[in-house]
């Protein structure tokens, strides 16, 4: 048992030998849990260095080992689920020696990337696709003729999702050749029933009960009555020693739960399944931060780990600055003083608590909130319920885990013009997850909603103001914010609703005018210095500020719209569109990030990849003046 995380390389002699599966594979089986001792010191070492998802990956370590030494990679294909358990099969998978590159600017992902390597089947950052990925792959390989193996590996968690439903449903309907690995980390095994339970798992992995489980239903389908008898025998039987009769009905070979940290018994049952066709699910039981202490005692707390640095002296660490609140915690916050004050509210979050800010209110009100799993579209559509019942809905959720539930945002929402409250965190570039946690794109696909309003405030205290603006607006209304710490603002406990559609102007000036939307406006204000420029706190993306801009537009030359979000359809867009209403012709600058998804790096870094940074909007101003200046755009135009 590991007691602390090794910040130096540790031993490990196995390991060093292995650069690829076969490697692995090659290895004698007595030697698989040592192998897991040092993959699981080595995750450690590097996940210290690096920071990252770090709970999840220790838990399935020996699953890892075993899906590799028993399948034939990368000919046999595992598709993982969300992928933040997928350091152990990067280290495994020739990518040992670049994890301390991990989540870092051109260094490899932190979750599974097709392009990254051929062990990496498919593309991940959210939940519950591994089962239709792996489907979808299965049903290829059938159609080409092929012998591969598909395996599907899904947590617990994932699978409260309607989509993998979906997908076993086909599966089991389309007698798809693949293997359903559910990795349950929430349960343990009962001893009370254990011996049973294991026993009866062998039994039904086994060539000889498959083969006698299909021969028989041959035979009896042509006696109804005694092939009910014997489905319901089979079905109660298996119903007293495991969970398995749900899925069952669902048309799946249901085995397990079987010991996830045991490298004998799940060669054992992935050597036998491997061999069977047809769609059938492996249950088994891990522990979250397994081999690490402080982690098994707090999975959610070592969900991720940020960096650990090498201790200092307490001199040297000392500072006058103030810790900035996250605008999580101002979300958090802002809802409990708001619950105080109206019992009608009512919090909704897909499995987001801690991360949205939420824990101090589920706990002071647990019967105004609702954690409804790995489900955003059910979050929605509760959300449109509550509110045709008279209740005040907030949905806590990520940008990119609204994306999801799109088609309920229309039709179930906007399209009925429910007052439902949307709390929408981690906008814009969110650093080390890379593209799949980007919020680049809510701005664009919130403005073409009716009825909609939409926020992006620029700093903490107009994130509370706007939180108790978008309460207040009977309907539907959007609030987005960034992950992590703002500028610094003082924030008021004093709520006071905005004017809806309306921004200000914060730096008076002339000649050029730059339209901040959201947090950028820092930026806007120091790259505005250079120019002399008005700057302009625009605050809402719907209603746009028509007035103001067109105000703008008649007193000044250049505008400059800028956000942190694609600029293809988002708020430069709005006021492209203004003008073309108007018949305006005015040079128009739209500063965001390009048509391209960002890789992971550090958010400063990603910035200024998107020269969203004061020296390169103050850059891409000069040249868009210089081209003005030189008349190269009346050429074009010409």
């Amino acid at each position: 048992m590991f007691n602390e995380i090794p910040l130096t390389r540790p031993f490990t002699p196995l390991l060093d030998q292995i650069e690829r599966p076969e490697q692995l594979r090659a290895l004698d089986e007595s030697l698989l849990p040592q192998l897991a001792q040092e993959v699981r010191a080595f995750m450690m070492y590097a996940v210290g260095k690096t920071g990252g998802h770090f709970g999840a990956g220790l838990g399935v370590v020996e699953l890892t080992i075993a899906l590799h030494f028993v399948f034939n990679t990368p000919a046999d294909k595992l598709v993982w689920d969300v992928g933040h358990q997928t350091y152990p099969h990067k280290i495994l998978t020739g990518r040992r020696d670049r994890m301390l590159s991990m989540r870092q600017k051109g260094g490899i992902a932190g979750f599974p990337k097709r392009c990254e390597s051929e062990y990496d089947t498919f593309g991940v950052g959210h939940s519950s696709t591994s089962i239709s990925a792996a489907l979808g792959m299965a049903l290829a390989a059938r159609m080409q003729g092929r012998a591969d193996k598909t395996v599907a590996i899904i947590g617990d968690g994932a699978l409260t999702a309607g989509m993998a439903f979906e997908a076993i449903n086909h599966a089991a309907h389309a007698k798809a050749d693949m293997l359903i690995i559910l990795n349950d980390n929430e349960m343990s095994i009962s001893e009370n029933v254990g011996g049973l339970s294991n026993y009866l798992s062998r039994v039904w992995a086994s060539r000889t009960y498959n083969s006698l489980r299909e021969g028989g239903k041959k035979v009896l389908e042509k006696m109804p009555t005694a092939m009910e008898f014997v489905r319901r025998t089979e079905e109660h039987m298996k119903g007293m020693v495991s969970p398995g009769t749900l899925f069952e009905e669902l048309g799946l070979n249901y085995i397990g739960p079987i010991d996830g940290h045991n490298l004998d018994k799940l060669v054992t049952y992935l050597g036998k399944l491997r061999d069977i066709p047809g769609p059938h699910l492996l249950h088994v039981i891990t522990q979250k931060g397994r081999g690490f202490q402080p982690a098994e005692k707090d999975p959610i707390g070592y969900h991720a780990l940020s960096k650990i640095e090498p201790k200092v002296p307490v001199t040297a660490t000392l500072s006058s600055k103030p810790v900035l609140p996250k605008y999580c915690d101002i979300f958090g916050s802002w809802l409990c003083d708001t619950a105080e004050a109206d019992p009608r509210l009512v919090a909704i979050t897909p499995a987001m608590r801690e991360g949205s800010g939420m824990v101090e209110f589920s706990r002071r009100f647990p019967e105004q909130y609702h954690d409804v799993a790995i489900a955003e579209q059910h979050a929605v559509t509760l959300a449109a319920g509550l509110a045709c019942a008279g209740q005040k809905p907030v949905v806590a959720i990520y940008s990119t885990f609204l994306q999801r539930a799109y088609d309920q945002l229309i039709h179930d929402v906007a399209l009925q013009n429910l007052d439902v409250t949307f709390a929408i965190d981690r906008a814009g570039l969110v650093g080390e997850d890379g593209p799949t946690h980007a919020g680049a794109y809510d701005l664009c696909y919130l403005r073409c909603i009716p009825n909609m309003v939409v926020m992006a405030p620029s700093d903490e205290n107009e994130c509370r103001q706007m939180l108790f603006t978008a309460y207040q607006h009977r309907g539907p209304a959007a609030v987005r914010y960034p992950r992590g710490t703002g500028p610094g603002i003082p924030i008021e406990q004093q709520l006071t609703a905005l004017p809806i559609g309306k921004g200000r102007i914060v730096q008076p000036g002339k000649g050029v005018a730059i339209l901040a939307f959201g947090t950028v406006l820092a930026n806007c204000k120091e790259a505005g210095k250079a120019f002399g420029a008005t700057v302009v706190d625009m605050r809402f993306v719907k209603p746009i500020d028509e007035a103001l801009i067109l105000e703008l537009a008649a007193s000044h030359h250049l505008l400059v719209t800028v956000e942190e979000n694609a600029v293809m359809g988002g708020a430069g867009s709005a006021v492209n569109e203004l003008l073309a209403q108007r018949n305006l012709v005015l040079p128009v600058l739209n500063l965001g990030i390009a048509d391209i998804y960002v890789d992971h790096a550090k958010p400063a870094e990603m910035i200024e990849q998107c020269g969203l940074h004061a020296a390169g909007i103050e850059s891409a101003i000069h040249a868009r003046i210089k081209d003005l200046e030189t008349g190269k755009l009346n050429e074009i135009h010409a």
